[in-house]
């Protein structure tokens, strides 16, 4: 054999044992992430978008997701890729999200347990550029909403919606998830519904404000328990993703682990919430994991609850039945000079630690936005 043949499968050989090898050593999440992209890129399996649209609707069908095991939230294979609702410049009202779990095959509906989380970001720069909204870029993360298991649809009060052009870029987003079926070998697709009309100058723009948990954790030693069980602080799920530091220096997660048993989790959201003026609730968006029992949004000034949202758990597995929305067409005010706190409650009913996360996707009337419309429109 010809020395160069000869180290060509040599170079074969050595790449294949430490591609083995690390594929052996990455995390459940990352070894998803590996496998969907080569089934993929091989075509093993279906890596289509399907997209189908009118006026009123926006639907498109994922590639093909392989369940082949285990996966807990935010472990699932998963998928991505921008859309925009059309190529006009014209101004939309998103009014309502669903997602759902369909077999790979025959696009028949399937478990909502197949569903991990599907998000929806915008483009935070091109967004509030196209509507003169400078001053709000790189405010926040720009999530959009996200729709999970037990939470996969929600609608605006009738006359409230998202003002979006039709050409504006999103990005989604799509992931599997697995708690409880192993052996498995499973294909399937997630269909993704976004409704929206016409701006007509009648209908009342929302903006959204994502508040979530953040709780703290020794820098030093992070996957320590805290010696004090009813002390706020958490063991983080990880310390690269969910994490950040507050102004004073102490570590933060929104994804953490839960021991067995109940216990209620407490945040301050006003960092998040951004109020300068008083601003009114008009919709709810809830995403929390299994074995989160309920979770509120508190007046901690006035001390009492503005809304609760009650969450049921399946009770012979892992996965969550239904979580409540909370949506009003009058409105709840939030006031500039009120602290307000997320309080969430759990009962860890498995014999092992779990994961969890607790946010709001808020939505808020957008009197800045409304006024720049009708300006827009004389």
């Amino acid at each position: 054999m010809p020395k160069i043949y000869k180290y060509l499968l040599f170079c074969l050989i050595v790449s294949s044992i430490f591609g083995t090898t690390t594929y052996y050593f990455l995390s459940n999440r990352h070894k998803a992430i590996v496998k969907t992209h080569v089934y993929h890129t091989l075509g093993f399996i279906d890596n289509n978008w399907n997209i189908t649209e009118n006026n009123h609707q926006f639907k498109l069908v994922t590639p093909t997701l392989l369940i082949d095991g285990i996966y807990k939230s935010m472990e699932g294979p998963k998928v991505s890729r921008v859309i925009q609702l059309n190529n006009s410049d014209d101004v939309y009202v998103i009014t309502g999200f669903k997602i759902e779990a369909v077999d790979a095959t025959t696009l028949k509906s399937v478990s909502k347990e197949f569903i991990c989380h599907m998000n929806i970001d915008l483009n935070d720069k091109s967004y509030y550029t196209a509507f003169n909204l400078h001053n709000r870029i790189g405010k926040q993360f720009p999530r959009l909403t996200s729709l999970s298991s037990g939470f996969e649809e929600f609608s605006f009060p009738k006359g409230y919606g998202f003002i979006i052009k039709g050409n504006e870029p999103l990005f989604v987003m799509s992931e599997a998830l697995n708690q409880n079926i192993s052996p498995i070998t499973k294909k399937i697709k997630h269909c993704i519904t976004i409704d929206y009309e016409k701006y007509n100058g009648l209908q009342k723009p929302l903006q959204n404000k994502i508040t979530y948990i953040r709780l703290p954790f020794d820098k030093y030693d992070p996957y320590k328990s805290p010696t004090d069980v009813g002390n706020n602080q958490c063991v983080p799920v990880e310390t690269k993703n969910h994490t950040e530091t507050d102004n004073n220096g102490n570590m933060l997660s929104g994804h953490w682990v839960i021991p067995n048993g109940k216990k209620t989790y407490r945040s301050f959201i006003n960092s998040q919430l951004q109020i300068k003026d008083s601003l009114c609730l008009h919709t709810a968006a809830i995403h929390v994991h299994p074995f989160a029992t309920q979770i509120s949004l508190y007046d901690k000034t006035e001390n009492k609850t503005i809304f609760t949202s009650k969450i049921e758990n399946y009770k012979d597995k892992i996965g969550l039945v239904k979580v409540a929305p909370f949506s009003s067409k009058e409105g709840v005010w939030l006031y500039v000079n009120h602290e307000y706190e997320l309080i969430l409650d759990v009962n860890n009913t498995s014999k092992i630690d779990q994961d969890m996360m607790g946010s709001m996707f808020l939505f808020f009337y957008d009197k800045e936005l409304d006024e720049k419309l009708k300006q827009s429109n004389n």
